[in-house]
């Protein structure tokens, strides 16, 4: 029988590199290949495709630096939760954690895994959604959905094993999507490249448009249009970029956490920002705006591959994206557990996810992480999926950041062996953006993050019906 373990039992097996890889491998998933044809069917113009990329990478990397000091402070398992229970209580904490586990980790593990079968269906078309396996009308099973979720199960599987089987499949993975993205990027830009295209794209870089695919015409917006597709637009271009908080769960397995952390925070936000900007340039120097804009299915990436390297571009992209899309659910499931670990250890989630098993790794976290995942796949789409997870996730940003300055106060004596950059201004500045964006979805989508705010808010009476007693 395996037996409870304490925190000193997590390995720490990994170094800057690992904890690097790990952001760089979770938030490069599929949305960089994905949501710029969304983005641009919302804004209509070069100018403010890159600008919306533009201000999503600023407030990542302001979040991931300001998060370094709480990483510093607190450099254990189980990363933000610990940040919000230290800062605030523990109910906050566990709404933190009732969302991670009911939308966020598990919302976005089932929307990497169903962008994996698309474009696993890109390849063999009898893997699309389009091949219904089983219609009990409200509910159909399709081929799709089951690629997304034998891909969950496989790599749940691997990171069962053990942290070091994942930290070398995470790793080998990143560096492959890394190396591919620049080649493309490179590629792009050196093969394909049209002057004319690209200065069309620019001649009216400015004026706010909106697409719509059913007309197959654009229309001028502005005032509360405008304010709407902009917050539809930064819904993709926030989902590209998450994820980089990961590196924080995983904390108690990594060397020297104060200074690695926060390290690995800095430089993977960076490297991806980095590239997701220099990606959308490239697509405009390929492509014309209605091109991006009408991607088969979205797929920007693809489309852009054509007249790069031909038709069998296409393919070597949809190849591309799967080994992306998979490394990026393997860095999600590895740090997800984590969280509810350290829940379970605070008696906060069912006691077994508190047990580590041989391999030192919280397996029945692991597992009961893979179920609800899976389920999500059978019922959601993509878009609604992103819609869901982005707003809990900013409004958790939010607090979290928030809490920077509560301990400030509540702990001024805490030592803290990094200090987040540019405070108070910085992080004051992205709490504000970050309400912003928060009050948009809510005003513009409400009907679908409306919903996700509605499932965190269920957490409330779940705390006080299950929470041990004092």
């Amino acid at each position: 029988m395996e037996k409870e373990t304490e925190d000193h039992s997590f390995k720490r097996a990994l170094g800057l590199f690992d904890g690097t890889m790990l952001v760089v491998g979770s938030m490069i998933g599929s949305g960089i290949f994905i949501v710029s044809a969304d983005i641009t069917r919302q804004v209509g113009s070069a100018g403010w495709l890159i600008l919306i990329w533009a201000l999503t990478a600023v407030v990542t990397i302001i979040a991931a630096v300001s998060y370094g000091e709480l990483s510093a402070m607190f450099p254990k398992a189980g990363g933000q939760y610990v940040y919000l229970k230290e800062a605030y209580n523990k109910l906050i904490a566990f709404l933190y954690g009732w969302s991670f586990f009911a939308v966020i980790q598990t919302g976005t593990i089932a929307a990497v895994g169903v962008a994996f079968s698309k474009f696993a269906a890109y390849l063999y078309s009898p893997l699309s959604d389009k091949n219904i396996l089983y219609d009990g009308g409200s509910f159909k099973l399709n081929a799709a959905q089951l690629v997304s979720i034998a891909t969950i199960i496989l790599l749940t599987y691997i990171n069962s094993k053990g942290v070091k089987d994942s930290k070398i499949l995470q790793t080998i993975l990143t560096i492959i999507k890394i190396l591919s993205l620049f080649g493309l990027i490179i590629f792009g830009f050196s093969l394909a490249a049209n002057a004319e295209i690209w200065n069309a794209n620019w001649a009216d870089a400015w004026t706010t448009r909106n697409f719509d695919p059913k007309a197959g015409v654009w229309t001028e917006v502005a005032g509360k249009a405008l304010l709407s597709g902009i917050a539809a637009a930064m819904v993709g271009s926030l989902f590209s970029s998450d994820a980089w908080n990961g590196v924080t769960f995983i904390a108690g397995e990594i060397k020297n956490p104060e200074r690695n952390v926060g390290l690995s925070l800095f430089l993977g936000t960076f490297i991806v920002s980095i590239i997701y900007i220099l990606a959308n340039l490239m697509y405009l120097a390929v492509l014309p705006l209605d091109g991006i804009a009408t991607a088969v299915d979205d797929r920007v990436a693809v489309a852009a591959a054509q007249p790069i390297f031909g038709s069998i571009g296409t393919y070597i992209i949809a190849i591309m994206i799967m080994i992306s899309t998979f490394a990026c659910n393997n860095g999600l499931i590895m740090a997800g557990a984590r969280v509810y670990y350290t829940m379970a250890k605070d008696g906060l989630f069912f006691k077994k996810a508190a047990v580590l098993n041989k391999a030192s790794v919280p397996s029945w976290a692991l597992w009961a992480q893979c179920v609800w995942a899976s389920a999500l796949c059978l019922t959601g789409k993509y878009g609604d999926l992103l819609d869901f997870v982005i707003i809990i996730v900013m409004i958790f940003y939010i607090l979290t950041i928030l809490g920077i300055f509560i301990l400030r106060a509540k702990m001024p004596d805490a030592e803290r062996p990094y200090k987040a950059f540019g405070y108070p201004i910085l992080p004051a500045f992205y709490i504000v953006v970050a309400i912003a964006i928060c009050i948009g979805l809510l005003v513009f989508k409400t009907s679908t993050c409306g919903w996700g705010v509605a499932i965190m808010l269920t957490g409330i009476p779940i705390y006080y019906l299950t929470k041990p007693k004092d």
